[in-house]
């Protein structure tokens, strides 16, 4: 468990929950990380949050206007001084008695993340459908199991924040996006199973945030592995292709259809292919 450790807290429009869950969080740092530190990013509050961390012996990054989750994390994450970040959400939903389950698997892991799938999960059942699918894709573009694709608390290495910053958004789909980088790049991820304790008031995330997280799974696997995309939806379209021909064949016939949809499959492929070689090209680039 690291005595250097720096804690980042989002915080936007969260003074009526942040005092407690702040409280906990430096309670956590007194007792087990004396040398840590504890960053809250205030993203343009209207209300009174800057108050509460003042109350607090925190630091405080205080941001003018709103720029979002993602973007207050950034800010965070640039200004902390250890090479460990926790991030943790300021509205008490992740039980703060848990970051020593995540840190006492570090170093041995890239990235730690606490997955709320525990005993008491409080999730809102409308947004439980598409989760499910969001997650079953991530799950397949990534080949492996992802137990939870955008859980807000996570530990991590400061220089892999900074090695993808570039590809990590400034919404709510950074914890998708840093997800996904490092898994395709083969880090060392665990997920431990935690506890999700049910918000008070109502939760940021909308319905059209969907949208973002599947354009960001669907960024990151063409960024990092395009053909992972590209072929199986090439052989959709084949097998589509094919069987409308066999039917066209027993009629004496070739439609337009058959032969549209066998040359989108060989479009996709060939599209693939460049996106690989462009991939390849561009990560190489990033590394030297």
């Amino acid at each position: 468990m690291p005595a250097s450790l720096s804690i980042v807290i989002p915080a936007y429009n969260e003074a009526i929950r942040l005092g407690r869950s702040l409280g906990n969080v430096v309670e956590y740092l007194l007792e087990n990380a004396p040398d840590g530190e504890l960053i809250v990013v205030d993203d343009g509050s209207t209300d009174n949050t800057a108050d509460v961390v003042r109350q607090h012996a925190v630091q405080l990054i205080h941001k003018k206007y709103n720029r979002g989750y993602g973007a207050a994390l950034k800010t965070g994450i640039a200004a902390a001084k250890y090479d460990w970040i926790l991030i943790i959400d300021a509205d008490g939903t992740y039980p703060a008695e848990t970051i020593p389950q995540l840190l006492e698997r570090i170093p041995e892991f890239d990235m730690v993340v606490a997955a709320r799938i525990g005993q008491n999960v409080h999730i809102p059942l409308v947004r439980r459908p598409m989760k499910w699918v969001l997650g079953r894709l991530a799950n397949y573009l990534a080949r492996q199991p992802i137990p939870d694709l955008n859980s807000g608390m996570r530990v991590f290495r400061k220089s892999l924040a900074q090695k993808f910053e570039h590809l990590l958004p400034s919404g709510f789909s950074f914890t998708t996006t840093i997800t996904m980088a490092l898994l395709f790049n083969d880090y060392r991820v665990l997920y431990l199973p935690i506890d999700y304790l049910k918000r008070v008031g109502f939760s940021k995330v909308r319905m059209y945030h969907v949208y973002d997280f599947l354009l960001v799974i669907l960024r990151t696997v063409i960024y990092f592995n395009p053909l992972r995309f590209f072929l199986p939806l090439g052989g959709l379209f084949l097998v589509a292709g094919l069987a409308k021909l066999v039917v066209d064949v027993a009629h004496w016939s070739i439609s337009a259809s058959a032969v549209t949809f066998i040359l989108g499959a060989l479009i996709l492929w060939a599209l693939g292919l460049l996106s690989d070689q462009i991939s390849r090209i561009a990560l190489t680039a990033k590394l030297k």
